[in-house]
Parts: structure tokens; C-alpha cells; sequence
């Protein structure tokens, strides 16, 4: 029952209507009108007013919210992995499809980082130097052994399925992966994140990828340095041992987030 009102939620959603958030609006107003009368009744006692009522603002569902979200595959892979790069302090970060608003901001605060988008990115930030580029093309030579630290965070997995605007590729994933092997130097650092579980599409969202398919995309590629993932309630679970019980039933996960950081191997040798 709690999966289908999900799906029921989600279908809503998707169409810009939020049942919840409507439902909280309604549950709101009694509180408003009381709130709005005592804050009028007290504004009529005072001898000389520092503000005057402008245009009414609504907002009805706040007063039911939390402070905030302290959980999520957005929140902890964003926080740890500019944290991991805070301590590394490579000479040339570059990320590929992250979130502006969350991991590469975190990061912009405290140095450089040059980011690939597909979408268009249209105003200036200090310390973010973005290009616009589909990573399932070919690869420009600037970008070839071009950084020796790089991140991708919950974006390969929507390479070739259409959302952003990108041309519908079955193995848009593979061509941007190997894009990403491209461009970081051997013996770089390689902070990478997808949804786990079992795997599948979830058209037009994403893949979700399992982990033994994932171990089998870094073979002969790199190391894993760490693991680490948020499981499907939310909560993170950091440095975690990839024992083989655990990887066969992708860490409990239906929908959870995997964290890696890789090394790159040196093929040449």
C-alpha cells in the first residue's frame, strides 16, 4: 500500500502538483487567519509602528516542515566528497554533471573547480569555470588526461535516457564512462556516485546499477579506495567493507545511493 501511494505521489509530481504540500496549505489556513488577527491586534496598541503591512504572502505549509533535510543520497554524498576534497587538495578539480546547488558549491567555497554540463549554465560564479558539453560525444583533446582529481555525482546515471536533452543511447552510460576514464590522468582520484539496488531502468529517471556490474566497470580501471552509501531510508554508511554477502544483495538497497573513490590504474604499464 506504502508503495503504491509513492507512485501515486510521485505520477503528481511529476506534473508539478504536490498533494502533500496542498493538503499542509489547507491544514495551515485556520492558523494563518489566527496569527494574521493577533499580530493586526497588536500592531493597533503601539504608539508608533516601524513597519506597515505590504502585500500578502502566503506561506501555509512551513509551520509543519523541518529545519531541514539532514539525509538523502544529495546530502551526504555532497558533504563527504567535498570533504574528501578538502583534504586532498588536488592541483585540478573537474566535475561532470554534479548538482550546482549542492556538491559544487560546497566545494567552490573553499577553491576551483572547473564543471561539464550538458544543460546550459547561464549566469557567472566565483571559482566555478563551467563548459557546456554531452560527454557521449567525443571527447575534445582538451579534456584527455586533463585533471588529476574528478568527480561525477548521481548524473551517470541518466547519460542517454533523454531527461536533460540528451540523444536517447542504450549504452549512454559505457560512452560516458570511458569519457571520464579519458580525462583523468593516471594515479588520479575518481569520486563517483550512482543509485544502487537491483539492477533496472526507471524511464525517463535513471538507471539504478548493481554493485557487482559496478566492480565490473572499474576492473582494470581503478582501485577502490572507499566505499560508502546511503541506504534506502536515507541515512549514510561510511567506509563500509565490500564483503561479498553484502555485494550480492546490493548493501539491503532498493534505491540507494553508491559512494566510490576510485584511484586510476596506470594501463600503460
Amino acid at each position: 500500500m506504502k508503495k503504491k501511494l509513492s507512485a501515486i505521489y510521485v505520477f503528481f509530481t511529476s506534473f508539478g502538483f504536490d498533494p502533500l504540500k496542498m493538503f499542509q496549505a489547507f491544514r495551515g489556513i485556520p492558523s494563518y487567519f489566527m496569527d494574521f488577527i493577533k499580530l493586526k491586534n497588536q500592531s493597533r496598541l503601539l504608539p508608533q509602528k516601524d513597519f506597515k503591512f505590504g502585500k500578502i504572502h502566503l506561506c501555509l505549509s512551513d509551520r509543519f516542515a523541518n529545519s531541514g533535510s539532514g539525509s538523502g543520497h544529495y546530502f551526504h554524498q555532497d558533504l563527504l566528497i567535498a570533504t574528501r576534497i578538502f583534504k586532498s587538495n588536488p592541483l585540478k578539480h573537474i566535475d561532470v554533471g554534479s548538482r550546482i546547488d549542492g556538491f559544487v558549491a560546497h566545494v567552490a567555497a573553499f577553491r576551483t573547480i572547473e564543471v561539464i554540463d550538458i544543460r546550459p549554465l547561464n549566469n557567472t560564479i566565483e571559482n566555478i569555470y563551467f563548459k557546456q558539453a554531452d560527454l557521449m560525444k567525443e571527447l575534445s583533446i582538451e579534456f584527455v588526461d586533463s585533471c588529476d582529481s574528478l568527480s561525477c555525482l548521481h548524473a551517470l546515471e541518466h547519460f542517454g535516457l533523454g531527461r536533460y536533452g540528451d540523444p536517447i543511447n542504450w549504452g549512454g552510460y559505457k560512452l560516458g564512462f570511458d569519457k571520464l576514464c579519458s580525462m583523468l590522468k593516471p594515479g588520479g582520484k575518481f569520486f563517483f556516485s550512482v543509485p544502487i539496488g537491483p539492477q533496472r531502468i526507471e524511464f525517463t529517471a535513471h538507471r539504478v546499477f548493481s554493485i557487482h556490474f559496478l566492480l565490473k566497470m572499474f576492473k582494470d580501471k581503478f582501485i577502490v579506495d572507499e566505499f560508502s552509501y546511503v541506504d534506502d531510508i536515507g541515512n549514510l554508511h561510511e567506509n563500509v567493507t565490500m564483503e561479498d554477502n553484502q555485494c550480492n544483495i546490493n548493501f539491503g538497497c532498493s534505491y540507494g545511493c553508491g559512494i566510490f573513490c576510485l584511484t586510476k590504474l596506470n594501463t600503460s604499464s
